[in-house]
């Protein structure tokens, strides 16, 4: 039996009970040429351990003449199927008071497991639980499989093109897990488009786009759209407004939009459709090209916040495969774009008119051009010293434009912008980051114009600010510039 684990330096064990498990655990660490001592009460089985030529030797564990026998060894496995028996050798061994051995020790339930670390087992192993995790990996990797096969026969059934749709103004998860189906696509020679809505606004998307060469394509700039007979949504993408009948799903949040696509890979548990995408890299068995990869690292750290928001042992494993294959100078370039005169702007009078109450900051950044720059403004204000949730909010277009974040794991920041304006606006987000498009409504019929503008921006700061502010649950009837 050969597991594909291999252990470090160390080459002096010693197993303790050579059940089914130990024996297994016993031929592992001689195959990698460990030097391995067995020791077991059963006479017989002892005897037929000799004859494979392995070192066993008869005690019983639960006297102290086995921890004898195991004295010089560096590790000490204690793998007998009798729990109490696994005690009273942990006892033993470390009424030696030797500390320097390592110990691992076989419990049987959870209050075991505590016992055995109580008498000084470094690791202690359930085997139910081990089961378990190795079952879930193999029914993950069984379902990956499976639904690998499933998206290469939609793909391959593309007549014409496969049109993969991003979300409104798409941010680099949604840029990058486009940009990855396009490489599966290409990989069965199928010819595809990456297709948004809205606009690139952000300075470091646009810059995460044009350094990677990502070819995207504005809906409104096709002339048929009819073309597209295979249409595939990726990380919250929109089609409502599109007309198109939906084939394939793939995310990292539940869809707001009903569809009934004959694909769907929507996984919660997940922090990034980027991460989503990476597997299927994997299980396609690609050779993933530096463009796509530097993308889909970039995708995973942009919505993990650099693995400090809501990790996962996937997004993990999957940034490490994609690691050496990224170009690390253009992920710098990307993460440090030049701030453009309308984002400093908008950013100085965000700072200038922040209303903080307690860790909630809310701003009021006046008309703006570039709405896009709201969400920077909040993002840089969310660094300030004791500052854990920012709103900052404009003007353009008679519509009052949100940009909200939060580190805060108390506060669902999607959850409040919906509360506060979800029956008067449109919201959109999750628990770190989220934004929301509210009608001017009753201040609409109020001509702007240099007499009105002061005017209106206090009307709006006042009934935005007080609402977003009941919606966290903080008084902000008395405010402060953070002074």
């Amino acid at each position: 039996m050969s597991t594909g684990v291999t252990i470090s330096s160390i080459s002096d064990y010693a197993i303790l009970g050579c059940g089914s498990v130990g024996y297994a655990v016993a031929e592992e660490l001689v195959e990698q040429g460990k030097d391995v001592v067995i020791i077991d009460r059963d006479e017989s089985r002892v005897e037929s351990l000799r004859d494979q030529d392995l070192d066993a030797r008869t005690a019983d564990i639960r006297e102290p003449e086995a921890a004898d026998l195991v004295a010089e060894r560096d590790v000490v496995l204690i793998l007998a199927s009798d729990v109490e028996a696994n005690k009273k050798a942990v006892e033993h061994i470390r009424s030696r008071n030797d500390e320097s051995q390592f110990l691992v020790a076989r419990a049987s339930d959870p209050v075991s497991g505590d016992e055995l670390s109580g008498l000084g087992t470094d690791i202690v192993i359930n085997p139910s639980s081990v089961i378990a995790e190795s079952a879930l990996r193999a029914l993950e990797s069984g379902e990956l499989e499976y639904n690998a096969g499933k998206l290469s026969q939609l793909v391959e059934e593309t007549d014409s093109r496969l049109g993969i749709l991003t979300q409104d103004s798409p941010d680099p998860d949604s840029i990058a897990s486009a940009a990855a189906l396009q490489a599966i696509a290409d990989h069965l020679d199928i010819e595809s488009d990456i297709i948004y809505l809205g606009d690139v606004g952000h300075q470091e998307n646009r810059a995460f786009v044009n350094l990677l060469g990502i070819d995207l394509v504005q809906w409104d700039e096709i002339e048929d759209h009819s073309v597209y007979d295979t249409v595939a949504l990726v990380d919250h993408a929109t089609s409502a407004e599109m007309n198109l009948t939906v084939d394939i799903i793939i995310d990292h949040h539940e869809a707001e939009e009903i569809h009934d696509p004959d694909f769907v890979d929507i996984r919660p548990n997940m922090s990034s459709t980027s991460t989503i995408m990476t597997k299927y890299i994997q299980e396609f068995d690609m050779n993933v090209s530096e463009e796509v990869a530097t993308a889909l690292l970039y995708g995973i750290r942009a919505e993990t916040l650099d693995f400090k928001r809501d990790t996962t042992p996937a997004d993990l494993t999957a940034a490490a495969y994609l690691y050496p294959f990224a170009n690390h100078d253009t992920l710098e370039q990307v993460e440090s774009p030049s701030m453009s005169p309308e984002t400093l702007d908008v950013l100085a009078e965000a700072i200038t008119n922040r209303d903080v109450q307690g860790s909630h900051l809310v701003s009021n950044a006046g008309f703006v051009r570039d709405r896009e720059a709201l969400t920077q403004a909040a993002s840089h204000l969310l660094d300030l010293e004791g500052v854990t949730t920012t709103a900052v909010f404009g003007i353009a277009d008679e519509t009052i434009f949100l940009a909200g974040r939060s580190k805060d794991i108390r506060i669902n920041i999607g959850k409040v912008l919906a509360d506060a304006y979800g029956e008067i606006g449109e919201t959109a987000g999750h628990s770190t980051q989220a934004s929301a498009e509210i009608p001017l409504g009753i201040f609409t019929g109020i001509e702007i114009s240099e007499d009105t503008r002061d005017t209106l921006l206090e009307l709006t700061e006042e009934a935005v600010k007080r609402t977003l502010f009941d919606a966290m649950g903080v008084d902000g009837s008395e405010g402060s510039n953070g002074n």
